[in-house]
């Protein structure tokens, strides 16, 4: 069974097949993982990975009892169930945790832009930072003086520490990369990073490298 998930540059469907399907989701996993940010939403791997789940515990109805095939077949689909539980659970601890960043973030998206939320996911933070806002003025704000009454969450909520380090492999040889400095003596200078390399390296260098798949967060 093939599955499409996403796009090229001329909109054309990737047909991926199981397996790559399945990598797919585990990749995202782990750079959602790792990363400090809330990373692009990736709503048709989602998707595509619910049909292949329900095409093989399908499957498991058909299949005969007893057969050690049955109970590995099983084994693999309560271990991709748990990675796109732990997928959708990082994602949303991460809106909860900077809801106003991310929201002001969608706001002035360029259009044409990818979204870091999907529809979902943008209802989800658009209500709950309704409800904080109801909550801080129906619990704080309304008992604080007429000039303590207002409060802005973008500056009240920590943004996402992108100057954070993050473990990586490369996938893609990556050429003249440049790298900040870590003291003030220091000049900023620029590094290659080969296919198989692993790197310890500041998320912030390397974000437009984990968008693009050119990297793997560990």
């Amino acid at each position: 069974m093939a599955a499409a998930a996403g796009g090229d540059s001329d909109g054309e469907e990737l047909v991926l097949t199981p397996a790559q399907l399945i990598h797919s989701l585990e990749q995202a996993w782990l750079n959602e993982k790792f990363a400090p940010e809330l990373l692009e939403s990736k709503p048709e791997v989602i998707e595509c990975v619910v049909e292949q789940l329900d095409h093989m515990e399908a499957n498991l109805k058909r299949a005969k009892r007893g057969d050690l095939k049955v109970s590995v077949h099983h084994m693999e689909v309560e271990r991709i169930r748990f990675v796109l539980s732990s997928y959708l659970r990082c994602r949303l601890v991460k809106i909860e945790k900077f809801f106003p960043h991310i929201l002001e973030k969608e706001k002035s998206r360029a259009e044409g832009e990818p979204s870091i939320l999907s529809p979902e996911e943008f209802a989800f933070a658009k209500e709950y930072m309704a409800n904080t806002e109801a909550y801080l003025k129906n619990v704080v704000l309304k008992h604080m003086p007429p000039n303590l009454q207002k409060v802005s969450l973008l500056k009240s909520v920590p943004k996402p520490n992108l100057d954070s380090f993050v473990f990586l492999r490369v996938l893609e040889r990556q050429e003249n990369i440049l790298v900040e400095p870590e003291t003030d003596e220091q000049r900023e200078y620029a590094i290659n990073l080969e296919e198989g390399s692993q790197h310890l390296i500041r998320y912030r260098t390397v974000a437009p490298l984990v968008a693009s798949g050119a990297v793997q967060l560990i």
